[in-house]
């Protein structure tokens, strides 16, 4: 009984106080198929996260900035800049490598809005955790250094500290982490997410002695790390419409998991989950109200059966709890139904994941009042697109 008072009490505690601070800007999203415009979405890390964080009811502050430009409804107001534009960028989808060797996706920042400083984060609040996850460069060290003060424990993506931008047409590029400027601040982060193109920029064998770092790998899962310890965890089915974000889904159901009482091994399956429901939209994901009811229930099953992140000792061995592999099962299974609402008569298509197209038929979708389609057999699947404000 008194067990079930104190999860009921941080059920309450979760729901009605901000536990964490979120610090990246909202940005505005151009995706392009062989040059045309296939969408145009809210962007930024921030949005793909608080998606994740509000269907599941974990409440945070964010810090974000925008310009006067900024045309789309958010819950968490962001900070309006009076001397610059929403950060925007242009995400190109090819076919073949580009005259840099690119491939797959070219990404470019054609306009940045402020940085985030220090004065920019609450002066007198502490919280349980924070999540630096900035896309455009606009989180600085100084502020990484703050937020470390504030949080009890603070989780990283590392796009937000060693992406650099071409001066010329704004290109995406990195630059290893010891050249970065936040390297110095290393010992003091708790989680370092990175993706397996972003791994290499990493010092993953210095990173792994001071904190846990999860590498994720697309359709292969993650991995995750810790001193001299790894743990392959599994990947989510997914057909793939649109890669943008998925990293993001991934980190906010990873934080997310830990925050709802899951061992750090699970909560990396609630990410998978969350990355591989991303990638079946085009832009920012809408996630089935029922599906995120199911989500929650599985959590809960699951917390009694692992040893939630406050309740780890720094020399607990990386281990799958004995829920582990019945908690992959579980989701995997809710995601499966969620892709067939006309069978299961209870979901709601509109807002269900998109199922690929039978039989290789493409379907099309108006945008501006053209008809388009992703003209790729590995991107089958209708297009979504976030409608701004008029």
């Amino acid at each position: 009984m008194v067990r079930e008072q104190q999860q009921q009490h941080q059920k309450s505690d979760i729901m009605n106080h901000p536990r964490g601070l979120i610090v990246g800007n909202y940005c505005h999203d151009v995706l392009f198929r062989n040059e045309d415009i296939v969408a145009e979405s809210l962007g930024g890390a921030a949005s793909f996260i608080s998606n994740v964080l509000d269907g599941l009811s974990i409440s945070c502050n964010y810090v974000s900035k925008v310009g006067k430009d900024f045309a789309y409804s958010v819950s968490q107001p962001p900070i309006i800049s009076q001397s610059s534009m929403t950060t925007l960028f242009h995400a190109h989808f090819l076919s073949e490598r580009d005259s840099k060797g690119h491939r797959d996706r070219v990404l470019r920042r054609i306009q940045a809005c402020d940085p985030i400083f220090p004065s920019d984060l609450p002066v007198s609040s502490h919280f349980d955790f924070g999540m630096a996850v900035g896309v455009g460069g606009e989180i600085l060290p100084e502020t990484l250094e703050r937020m470390l003060d504030i949080c009890n424990v603070v989780f990283v993506d590392i796009q937000a500290l060693i992406r650099v931008f071409d001066p010329v047409d704004g290109t995406v590029n990195l630059v290893g982490l010891k050249e970065s400027g936040f390297f110095h601040l290393l010992s003091r982060i708790g989680f370092l997410k990175a993706s397996a193109e972003e791994a290499p920029y990493v010092d993953l064998e210095e990173a792994r002695k001071y904190c846990y770092v999860v590498i994720t790998n697309g359709k292969k899962g993650c991995t995750l790390y810790r001193k001299d310890e790894e743990l392959q965890i599994s990947p989510f089915p997914a057909v793939q419409i649109d890669p943008t974000g998925a990293g993001d889904s991934f980190l906010g159901g990873f934080v997310a998991g830990l925050n709802l009482g899951l061992a750090v091994e699970d909560a990396t399956i609630l990410g998978n989950f969350f990355g591989s429901l991303t990638v079946g939209y085009l832009g920012l994901p809408k996630f089935d109200p029922v599906l995120l009811q199911i989500v929650k229930d599985e959590v809960e099953r699951s917390h009694n059966l692992g040893i939630g992140c406050c309740e780890r000792t720094d020399d607990q061995k990386l281990m799958k709890s004995p829920g582990h592999e019945r908690f992959h099962v579980a989701l995997r299974a809710a995601k499966e139904m969620s892709m067939y609402p006309v069978q299961e008569g209870k979901w709601d298509m509109q807002s269900s994941p998109p199922r690929a197209s039978e039989n290789g038929i493409h379907q099309l979708y108006p945008w501006n009042g053209h008809q388009k389609s992703l003209l790729k057999s590995d991107h089958d699947g209708p297009l979504q697109s976030i409608e701004r404000k008029p």
